[in-house]
């Protein structure tokens, strides 16, 4: 039995024994031939794998690889060298450029086992003139530099490298959507121990959709970029006038998705910067604006805005949606409104407003000498490319002659529809609610106005324009309801239809504004001996009206009745040409002396409207004064002034209703004969006379 045992246990040692020797020789043997190929390939330095490397590496990339110069590949003695001339990797076939990354020469040492764990580590990288083309497709699915099939595409990522020589590396970003395009050049880089130490420079030029740029930038750390760290860049762009600063710290060198980055832009108009994206918005003067950007796909968030345009404070968010259609949606607050800053927003140019004047800034866009309204025209073809709400609130503007304040406004773009609505503000202590809206979808546009005046003081209201406020405690309300067809304010304005109306109630005017308006220098003169100019006089109701009709507006009527006199209007006034041809007739319900009792005329044109208070009627009377004095005595000529006080009063009712000429009554209710019948005629019974019809055809409508 024991002899049977230790029989079986020599077997077993010799089994053990034979495949220790199998696997000492496999073994040897493999070190042998690793031995081998390590000198075969530190001998030849591993020339003849180019061809396999061209293979291995292009299937695994799934792009062309090639070396169009020498290659060596080798243990030197553990670590790997790579060498490589004329280097080039394809780019996939929607690429605008044939090759991803290309380089003159490429000289690294690699660490062979960061290439099994996936952390990719370069002892040393000597490169020459290096050329890497990134690239985005047109349906932003892909890009360049992720291999594969992945749809979205990874971050550009880097290896670490301890020693870095890089010369006259260039890159190039090409992305379809955004309509960018970059071409920058980086400064020479020498690193040792991993560490970079300065900055490292970029400088290039490019181009954002039709405006060219240039691009200076900064990588503050570029030690731990090197090493897959922290990204600390800034950057500075100037484009079309504008300088916009980027600052912020990055996951990825070429990753800003999600990450907050500072931003700050000045230039001399804002309207330049955002017309690179195609958004139109009005002209603004010198501006400085700054916040946080952050990227989120298609989305551009900027929020925490604070900044000027002009001499007026912003603040607020925007957000930028970039799609098929560009969409801009913004919140903005402002303190106070310079009432300059405002003139873009009707086609003026502010500084020609600031330093020259409204006519001066008329003419600028184009229209006749002594125009005020503006002949610029919207922005067509750009208001249809993108979309945009806007929501403004404005706490006061500044201006010497109009009291506004608690501006809120809303502002809706669509498809080329734009719409101010509602637009409403606060205007001595009254309110203005309106609605305007452009249709540029229709040609030319079809341009509607609706604005309403809340009662509203009209001694605040006229303050800047002379009138005192403690003599006139009348309120007044309206409306202006037009619509016509144009691509300017002016076009617009000139082809509308529609009326004017504005009401004034009950209530008191000093005695000089009326008097005078009147042309009673009787009454007048008693007053001013009496002490007793700035007694008021009591305004039972007025109406100030207008139809208009292809751009004529015509009186329609025009009434005042006051507790001493009717006041009567009548003529016009054009839009297009901006002429005005108005005349005012004041009649007293008393007997009054020295009582001039004529029209007295409005005419000129908007920008420079000349008052005529020597009129035909005032000769007439002179005359017959002079007559009466030859042929009876001197004080006799004072009866050719004397207004026997037979004035009908006005039924308040169809005057506080906006009614037109032909509703106007008497107080007796008969119809009135002295308010005309809705045209531009001045005379009494409203009919155009032959002389007045071809003055006013060339005035209101421009024909010689």
């Amino acid at each position: 039995m024991d002899t049977v045992t230790g029989r079986n246990n020599a077997v077993d040692t010799d089994r053990t024994g034979r495949r220790r020797r199998i696997a000492r020789n496999v073994a040897l043997a493999l070190l042998g031939l690793i031995a081998a190929t390590w000198l075969v390939l530190f001998v030849t330095k591993g020339r003849f794998l180019k061809g396999s490397f061209e293979r291995i590496v292009g299937s695994l990339t799934h792009r062309t690889v090639a070396v169009g110069g020498d290659f060596q590949l080798y243990f030197a003695p553990f670590r790997i060298k790579f060498v490589a001339e004329k280097l080039t990797i394809a780019n996939p076939g929607w690429a605008t450029r044939p090759h991803l990354f290309s380089a003159e020469r490429i000289d690294t040492r690699i660490a062979p086992l960061s290439l099994l764990f996936g952390k990719r580590r370069l002892y040393t990288l000597d490169l020459t003139d290096g050329a890497v083309d990134l690239e985005w497709n047109a349906a932003h699915t892909a890009n360049s530099w992720t291999f594969g099939d992945k749809k979205g595409g990874e971050p550009l990522a880097f290896p670490r490298i301890d020693t870095a020589t890089v010369r006259g590396t260039t890159v190039r970003y090409l992305d379809p959507r955004m309509q960018l395009l970059a071409d920058l050049a980086l400064d020479d880089i020498v690193s040792n121990d991993a560490r970079i130490g300065k900055a490292v420079g970029v400088k290039g030029t490019g181009r954002i959709r039709s405006a060219p740029f240039t691009l200076t930038a900064r990588l503050l750390s570029p030690d731990a970029t090197a090493n897959r760290g922290r990204n600390e860049l800034v950057a500075r762009i100037r484009a079309v006038g504008n300088t916009i600063d980027v600052a912020g710290t990055l996951p990825s060198i070429a990753d800003i998705e999600n990450v907050p980055l500072s931003v700050a832009a000045r230039g001399r108009n804002l309207a330049a910067l955002l017309g690179i994206i195609d958004v139109a918005i009005p002209n603004t003067r010198t501006y400085r604006l700054r916040g946080r950007m952050v990227k989120n796909g298609d989305e551009y968030r900027f929020t925490n805005l604070t900044g000027i345009a002009g001499k007026t404070d912003l603040a607020g968010r925007l957000t930028v949606l970039n799609g098929d259609r560009i969409h801009l949606d913004s919140v903005l607050t402002t303190k106070s409104l310079d009432i300059v800053d405002a003139a873009p927003f009707i086609g003026y140019n502010p500084d020609i407003v600031e330093t020259r004047g409204a006519v001066a800034a008329a003419a600028a866009t184009g229209a006749a000498p002594q125009r005020l309204l503006p002949e610029a025209a919207l922005p067509i073809e750009t208001m249809q490319r993108f979309d945009a709400d806007l929501k403004w609130t404005i706490g006061v503007v500044r201006s010497r002659n109009i009291p506004i304040a608690d501006i809120d406004l809303t502002l809706a773009l669509k498809n080329g529809r734009l719409a101010l609505s509602p637009l409403s503000f606060a205007m001595a202590r009254g309110n203005v609610a309106s609605d305007v809206v452009f249709d540029t979808r229709q040609r030319p546009s079809a341009v509607s106005y609706d604005i309403r005046l809340a009662p509203t003081p009209m001694g605040r209201l006229l303050a800047g324009y002379g009138l005192v406020e403690s003599g006139t405690t009348g309120m007044i309300k309206g409306r202006i309801q037009l619509a016509g067809r144009g691509d300017s304010i002016h076009d617009s304005l000139s082809t509308s239809r529609g009326r004017i109306a504005f009401v004034m109630p009950a209530g008191a005017l000093s005695v000089r504004n009326v008097q005078l308006a009147e042309l009673d220098i009787g009454t007048f003169a008693q007053r001013m001996f009496q002490g007793k100019l700035d007694e008021p006089v009591r305004v039972n109701c007025g109406l100030i009206a207008f139809s208009v009709r292809r751009g004529v507006a015509a009186a329609d009527p025009i009434l005042f009745d006051t507790r001493k006199n009717v006041i009567v209007g009548r003529g016009g006034f054009s839009f297009g040409t901006e002429a005005v041809d108005l005349a005012f007739r004041a009649d007293s319900k008393k007997i009054s002396l020295f009582s001039g009792q004529s029209p007295v005329g409005i005419g000129g044109y908007f920008a420079a409207p000349a008052l005529k208070v020597i009129s035909p009627e005032l000769v007439s009377r002179a005359g017959a004064a002079l007559g009466l004095a030859l042929v009876a005595t001197p004080p006799a000529a004072l009866l050719a002034f004397v207004d026997v006080g037979d004035a009908k009063a006005a039924a308040c009712g169809p005057v506080l209703a906006g009614a037109t000429a032909a509703a106007q009554k008497t107080i007796k209710g008969e119809k009135r004969d002295d308010v005309g019948n809705g045209t531009t005629a001045t005379a009494e019974d409203g009919k155009l006379g032959s002389g007045q019809r071809k003055q006013q055809r060339k005035k209101f409508l421009g024909i010689f």
